[in-house]
């Protein structure tokens, strides 16, 4: 009989969007999911914070690599590397209105929790939490933003 993910593998945060994920106390990383249908672009901007307040809050400069690709699965992902920066700018190309951005709770400042990836469009950004610290039924998970 096979597990179910969410709660084994995964919690989600589905209307991630400028909101304060807690990765350092829960899980080993956090997987931001990003959307900007109509080849717009977009730019996102990855940020950390001591608290679900934004105690402390600055950017997180640590994207070295992203994925992207069109967002209805009719395309693989597509690597792109920068020179490492807080923020991620998906091109106005249809093959570029998704993007994953991918961060370890190692990467951020001693005392700090608390990520959250922006949009500065109108994108839609959903957070998973993953490689969970301990595994729960998902009507148990905790809150990913406290």
């Amino acid at each position: 009989m096979s597990q179910k993910a969410l709660g084994r593998l995964f919690n989600a945060t589905p209307a991630a969007d400028g909101v304060w994920i807690n990765v350092a106390d829960q899980a080993a990383g956090v997987t931001f999911l990003g959307y900007l249908g109509g080849a717009a672009g977009d730019t996102y901007t990855l940020q950390q914070a001591k608290d679900s307040s934004g105690t402390g809050a600055a950017n997180l400069a640590a994207i070295t690599d992203y994925w992207t690709n069109t967002g209805n699965g009719s395309d693989a992902w597509t690597k792109r590397t920068q020179a490492a920066a807080a923020t991620v700018v998906t091109a106005a190309a249809a093959t570029q209105n998704a993007v994953v951005v991918e961060v370890e709770g190692t990467q951020l400042a001693d005392d700090y929790c608390y990520v959250k990836l922006t949009s500065t469009g109108a994108g839609t950004v959903t957070a998973i939490t993953r490689d969970l610290g301990v595994q729960r039924a998902p009507g148990n998970l905790p809150a990913t933003g406290v």
